[in-house]
Formats: C-alpha cells, structure tokens, sequence
C-alpha cells in the first residue's frame, strides 16, 4: 500500500517515486532475509521502518545504498537504477553508528563537507555551492556555533546532528536513516525530528528505522511494518495498532536470521 497524503508544493511536477522496490528478495545463502518487499516512497513522506531484530530492516537499507545485489526484483531511486542513482548522490545515508576515529583531527565542518565529495570531482576542491551547502546543513541542525570544534569534542548529541548535517549538505532527494534517535536526549530528538519534518516539507523523502514506537506518529506519515516481508504499509496510528503489532513483533525470529 502506497500513501498519498497532502501534497508538498512541487509534488504535482514528480511523478516518479523517490525510492521504489519491485519485489525484492535477498538471500544469504540460505537464508531468506528480504522476501518479496514491494514499497514506494513519494517524494515529501516521511516513513518509518519498524520490525525486529532480525527482520531485514539492514538488508533493506544496503538493497537501497546498492551494498547487497537483490536475488530477484529491482531498486529504483527516482525512476533509476542504483549505479546512476549513488553516483549522481540521490541517496544520503546516516547510520546508526559513525566508525570514526574520535580522536583525528578533523573539525566538524570538515565532516559536513564530506556530504558534498560527490559534487565536487576527484579533486575534492570545494566551491562556493559546497561551503554555502555545509554552512546551511550546520544551521539547520543548530551546530553552526561549534563548526570549528574536533568531532571528539562533542556529545553524542552533537555528533549525531553533525552527521545528519552531512546528509542534508549533500542535498539528496532520498534520505535513509537508520535509529537517528538512539542515543541521544529528549531534546536532541525533539530537534531532529523538526529538522527531520523540515526536509520533507521541502520535498525530501525519508526512510527512518527506529524502534522509538511512542514518537513514531509524531515523525512520520506512514510506516512500513517488516518481517523479511511488508507485513503492513498504513499510517502510523494503524501501524502501532496491538493486533498489527503482534503480526511482527510477536513471530518468532530464528537465529541464524539476519538484520
């Protein structure tokens, strides 16, 4: 099932959805960990991930980043292939965890600058366009007092606001996130989902992972219930209803199965 919703502003010129996947399987060896996932995400939207450890939420994500070949069906971002889609940037990714060094020095609005390497060519010389794109990514995640800080300096808060800036510098159409919230207070999360609101109304889509049931209404405008297969695709609300939830969460989940 594929929503609607309100129309964004320039939603009448897009006729493509922002991320489509056409009966998707992925295996590892013999385990099944996508099975036949159909999803389409309308630039705009806003659409949570929720499922089990173990449900295929990982392997959804690097079907989408082009990191695991499907076995059957095909990944499109805004009407094309994978290849052309992450080398044009239209797909920014944030996960969970950074495997950063904490203690290289490199300040923070170096990081936000890598967002933009995929503009820049193979001389990663920044331009005007990319210092005027870190420059507004950093304000709208409040970070812009602390750009000349080393990453290492910050708090786990502030190192998760400096990556979804490098996300939003990159200025990608397609934005996947996986726990955006773990982690972090209750006042980085308010501020991020506001940032995180923002981008949709400007006509970015979004794809969230999280386990945070209790804000996911707040954040999204539908979600996606997984369980290696779309189990549920509704509005939040229904999503979170006992009897859906207990469709996902309340099967059983082998070992060997993967995330």
């Amino acid at each position: 099932m594929t929503l609607s919703g309100t129309a964004h502003p320039d939603r009448a010129r897009l006729s493509r959805p922002a991320l489509s996947l056409d009966h998707v399987t992925v295996r590892y060896d013999t385990v099944v960990a996508l099975d036949g996932v159909s999803l389409e995400l309308a630039p705009g939207r806003v659409c949570g991930l929720v499922g089990t450890n173990g449900s295929g939420k990982s392997t959804l994500f690097k079907s989408v980043m082009g990191l695991v070949k499907p076995d059957e069906g095909e990944v499109t971002i805004g009407g094309i292939g994978i290849t052309a889609a992450r080398r044009s940037g239209a797909v920014a990714y944030v996960p969970q965890a950074e495997g950063v060094d904490w203690d290289f020095p490199i300040g923070v609005r170096d990081v936000v600058m890598t967002g933009r390497y995929g503009h820049q060519g193979w001389m990663r010389r920044a331009r005007r366009v990319d210092h005027e794109a870190v420059a507004e990514a950093l304000e709208r995640v409040g970070m812009t007092a602390l750009a000349h800080r080393q990453i290492g300096q910050l708090s786990g808060g502030q190192r998760k606001r400096v990556f979804v800036a490098r996300a939003i510098a990159q200025r990608a159409p397609l934005l996947l996130l996986d726990e955006p919230f773990a982690g972090v207070d209750t006042t980085t999360q308010a501020a991020l989902t506001e940032v995180l609101r923002d981008l949709a109304a400007d006509g970015h889509a979004l794809l969230i992972a999280t386990h945070d049931l209790a804000g996911l209404s707040q954040l999204c405008d539908e979600a996606v219930l997984l369980q290696r297969r779309v189990v549920l695709h509704d509005t939040p609300d229904e999503v979170l209803r006992p009897e859906n939830l207990a469709r996902a969460f309340g099967a059983s989940t082998a070992p060997e199965e993967v995330s």
